[in-house]
């Protein structure tokens, strides 16, 4: 496996973890009465002042921003704004849903993200990576479908959590397509791959992102000051603003540049079996043996995603293009 596929993979990983670490950060900020719109301020303001300050710490980003064009700068910033919807929604469901059936929901993202691939991003190949597409997609279904109905939560919360991977599934591939993802699979996109440096545009993104939060908030009258933010608030504000934005969307960034937004999708499948895993330690939140059954063909459609014929194809194209 070459060198850029493998990191790649892991990068995809540690930001499946960080954007599954989410949920658990969040439950301690809304026990102590601080709403999702607050939360997600200081959020992604918290993102993009790190991000800013990594690009400073770097040469080479601080040229790749000189060297940005104004159309990936709009681009960039536009990602930014269609990303306060997927969050929005996401945490706004939050409030109401739990972490583990917060993380099920939200994996019927990797679907629709491999349908609009199709056209504009990079397909999967291979009817072993679609058999682990569809492996996959049952394992959420069969956890899904197994919910207690006697604790199952508003409605209004689950339409949230299912808006919020739809929103996100169109922010996925926009953001492979920026960060130099090349449809043909061989790493030459010459036109996306010049436009935009991961990490620059990432900070963009999360300073797009941050600035639409915190003008609503303060439009709004929302308690977004920091006087107004109760102490024990404030270890989860960090926790979501350090783990699951800036490290989260940097990872991504640049795993999807190097493995594709599809194949990012399926290793990011990890991140419900991180949550549940974590919700069940931290809040005593417990899924029954079916939906159990479901996180672990969620695994076994990752690893089928990168040991059959399609990821052998994938690592020779990827070798082409470390060459």
């Amino acid at each position: 496996m070459p060198r850029g596929l493998a990191f790649g993979i892991v990068l995809t990983v540690i930001s499946a973890f960080g954007f599954g670490s989410g949920a658990l950060f969040a439950k301690p900020v809304y026990a102590a009465d601080v709403g999702w719109h607050v939360l997600m301020s200081w959020r992604f303001l918290i993102g993009a002042g790190l991000s800013w300050l990594l690009i400073a710490g770097r040469p080479a980003a601080r040229a790749a921003l000189r060297r940005m064009s104004r159309r990936s700068v709009g681009i960039s910033i536009g990602l930014g704004i269609l990303y306060t919807g997927n969050s929005a929604t996401y945490f706004a469901g939050l409030e109401t849903v739990s972490a583990s059936l917060a993380a099920l929901i939200v994996y019927i993202y990797p679907a629709v993200v491999a349908v609009i691939s199709l056209q504009v991003g990079q397909p999967l190949r291979g009817r072993r990576a679609w058999a682990a597409l569809g492996i996959a997609l049952a394992g959420v279904a069969l956890a899904v479908g197994n919910i207690d109905r006697s604790t199952a939560p508003p409605v209004q919360g689950l339409v949230l959590m299912v808006a919020s991977p739809l929103i996100y599934s169109v922010w996925i591939v926009l953001a492979a397509r920026l960060s130099g993802e090349d449809r043909e699979g061989v790493g030459r996109d010459a036109e996306a791959g010049a436009a935009a440096d991961p990490t620059v545009a990432g900070a963009i993104m999360l300073t797009a992102t941050a600035a639409t939060y915190w003008i609503s908030a303060l439009g709004l009258g929302r308690p977004v000051l920091p006087a107004q933010i109760p102490q024990a608030a404030w270890l989860g504000i960090a926790g979501v603003g350090v783990v699951s934005t800036f490290i989260a969307v940097q990872a991504f960034y640049a795993g999807a540049h190097r493995i594709g937004a599809a194949r990012a999708s399926l290793v990011s499948t990890v991140e419900p079996i991180w949550t549940i895993a974590l919700a069940s330690i931290l809040f005593a939140e417990s899924l029954g043996p079916l939906q159990l059954v479901g996180g672990a063909m969620i695994l076994v459609g990752v690893i089928i995603a990168q040991t059959g014929a399609a990821a052998v194809r994938a690592t020779s194209e990827l070798r082409i293009a470390d060459e």
